[in-house]
C-alpha cells in the first residue's frame, strides 16, 4: 500500500511548512509543498488511486520518525520485564521508528555470535527498525575489533556499574578500547570508587539515624562528582586517541563544560546525550515519585535540570535518548534502597514529554526534531533515515499537537505496564507511525503485518 499524507504541517531541517507527502515502495517518493506548482499532486487531491490511501493530515504535524539510540529491551534473558516485540510496540505508539538496544541482557551481548542472535530475534519480532550495541568487557577486545561499523551502531562501555554489571575498570583495557575500537563508543560514565565511598558513608549515617535510605538518597550516592570524574576521563581518552565517543545520559551541570557547541555535529568526535527524565524531574520529585524515578545516573538537582534545559538551546546536548529500562513494579517499589532496581520504561512518552517543553517555550519544534530525529541520524551516520527527504526510507510520525490528555498506566504498551509519567498532562498525541513506508500504528491500533529493518551506517 502507498500513502498520500495530505496537507500536513511538515517539520524538517529547521523549516515548518504545509505539504503533502507521497509514500511509495517504502520510500518518501515526493514532497508537494502547498502553493507549489505540481500537476502530479492533483491526482491525489481529486481522489485516491486504488493502491494509494489518502490520509488527511490538516492541522497535524509530520516529523521524521524518532531514532532512540538508547534502550534496554531486556531480551534475551529478562523477558518477564520486556521483550523486543512488546517494547517495539510501545516505541511505534510514541512515534519512535528506530532503536538501538544495549548489551546488558542475559547472556550479556559481548560476542559477535550473541550479537547476531539479537539481530535474528529482532528480524522476527520488531515492529521498528533496530540495531544493537556490542558490550565491552575487561577481556573481549578481540570481539570488539571484529565489529562491522557499517552494520552495528556501536560499542557500549560501562565506566560505572549499573543493571547487569558490565563495568570496565582496567585502565590498560580502556586505553586499547579507545585506541582500537572500529565503532563509536557509547559510554555510561559514573566513577565507581566515588559511588562506593558514598555508599559506605550513607550506610554509616543511616546506622546513626542521621539519614534515611529512601529514594531521595540516590543523588547523594550517585553524585555529580561521580559523573564528572568518569565523563572527563572518557573525554580525555577520546581526545588523546581520536575515538568517536558519545557520552550517554548526561545528568549534571558540571559535565556540560566537556562538550563543544561551536562546530557542526558531523565534524564532532565527542558528543553528548541526555534523557527526557533529566529534563522533566529533579530531586524534589523523589518525595512524590519515590523509587519509581530511581535510575542511573541519578536524577539530580533543580540547578542541574535548568542547566540541561539551557544546554538544549545552546546546542551543547546533541541527542535525546530515553534509556528506556523496564522493570516490574514490584522490583521498583520495595522498602529497601539497595534492592530497588534502577531504571524505568519511557519510550512511549518521550515525544509527549519533549512536546510539553515546546509548549512551555523551552525549545521550539524544529529543535525537538533536530535532537530526536536528525541528530541521531547524523551522529551515528545512519543510511537514509532521520529526515523527510525524497528517496529516504519513509519513517514518519504524524502528531496532533493539540490533544491534551493525562498519561495513564492503563494506556501503557510496555510489557511492565507502568510509567513514572502517570498523571502528567501532555499536549500531544501520535496518531500515525510509518516504518519503511508501512503504517504500523494508527490511532491506538497496531498493524503488525510488517517488521522493521536492520539499520545500516555510512562509516
Amino acid at each position: 500500500m502507498d500513502y498520500y499524507i495530505k496537507d500536513a504541517t511538515v517539520v524538517n531541517e529547521g523549516e515548518t511548512f504545509v505539504a503533502s507527502v507521497l509514500v511509495s515502495d517504502g520510500k518518501i517518493a515526493r514532497i508537494d509543498r502547498e502553493g507549489a506548482a505540481s500537476d502530479k499532486a492533483s491526482e491525489f487531491v481529486e481522489g485516491p488511486t486504488p493502491s494509494t490511501q489518502v490520509i488527511e493530515a490538516n492541522g497535524k504535524y509530520l516529523i521524521p520518525g524518532i531514532i532512540d539510540e538508547h534502550v534496554h529491551f531486556r531480551e534475551p534473558g529478562m523477558t518477564q520485564k520486556a521483550d523486543i516485540y512488546t517494547e517495539s510496540r510501545a516505541a511505534v505508539a510514541g512515534g519512535v521508528t528506530s532503536f538501538m538496544d544495549m548489551p546488558n541482557t542475559l547472556p550479556q551481548t559481548t560476542t559477535q555470535d550473541l550479537l547476531q542472535q539479537k539481530f535474528d530475534l529482532a528480524a522476527e519480532k520488531s515492529l521498528a527498525n533496530y540495531s544493537f550495541y556490542l558490550g565491552a568487557t575487561n577481556d573481549n577486545l578481540d570481539e570488539v575489533k571484529k565489529t562491522d561499523p557499517k552494520r552495528v551502531c556501536g560499542i557500549k562501555l560501562f565506566m560505572g556499574s549499573s543493571t547487569g554489571n558490565m563495568l570496565v575498570d582496567r585502565n590498560e583495557v580502556l586505553v586499547r578500547l579507545f585506541r582500537e575500537s572500529p565503532c563509536l563508543i557509547a559510554a555510561h560514565c559514573e566513577d565507581e570508587q566515588t559511588i562506593h565511598e558514598n555508599t559506605v558513608c550513607s550506610k554509616d549515617l543511616a546506622a546513626k539515624g542521621q539519614v534515611e535510605l529512601d529514594a531521595g538518597i540516590h543523588p547523594f550516592i550517585r553524585t555529580m562528582e561521580a559523573c564528572y570524574r568518569s565523563s572527563s576521563k572518557a573525554v580525555d581518552m577520546a581526545e588523546k586517541f581520536g575515538a568517536r565517543l558519545h557520552v550517554l545520559h548526561i545528568s549534571t551541570k558540571a559535565e556540560l563544560a566537556l562538550f563543544r557547541n561551536d562546530i557542526p555535529l558531523g565534524e564532532k568526535r565527542i558528543t553528548a546525550e541526555t534523557c527526557p527524565h533529566y529534563l522533566w524531574f529533579d530531586a524534589k520529585d523523589y518525595e512524590t515519585k519515590g523509587f519509581a524515578i530511581k535510575c542511573n545516573p541519578a536524577i539530580k538537582s533543580h540547578r542541574d535540570r535548568e542547566a540541561l534545559l539551557q544546554a538544549l538551546r545552546e546546542g551543547r546536548i546533541d541527542t535525546i535518548g530515553t534509556d528506556h529500562a523496564p522493570h516490574l513494579l514490584e522490583e521498583k517499589m520495595t522498602d529497601d534502597y539497595f534492592t530497588s532496581k534502577s531504571g524505568f520504561p519511557s519510550i512511549q512518552h518521550s515525544l509527549d514529554v519533549m512536546a510539553n517543553l515546546v509548549q512551555s517555550g523551552v525549545i521550539d519544534l524544529p529543535q525537538l526534531v533536530q535532537l530526536m530525529c536528525h541528530n541521531p541520524a547524523v551522529l551515528y551516520r545512519i543510511d537514509r533515515r532521520g529526515f523527510i527527504r525524497e528517496g529516504y526510507h519513509a519513517d514518519l510520525a504524524l502528531v496532533d499537537m493539540n490533544d491534551p490528555h493525562p498519561i495513564s498506566n492503563k494506556e501503557e504498551y510496555a510489557k511492565c505496564g507502568w510509567t513514572p509519567y502517570e498523571g502528567v498532562e501532555v499536549c500531544s498525541r501520535v496518531t500515525h507511525t510509518f516504518v519503511n513506508g508501512n503504517l504500523v500504528y494508527e490511532k491506538g491500533m497496531f498493524h503488525e503485518e510488517s517488521r522493521g529493518e536492520r539499520l545500516l551506517f555510512n562509516c
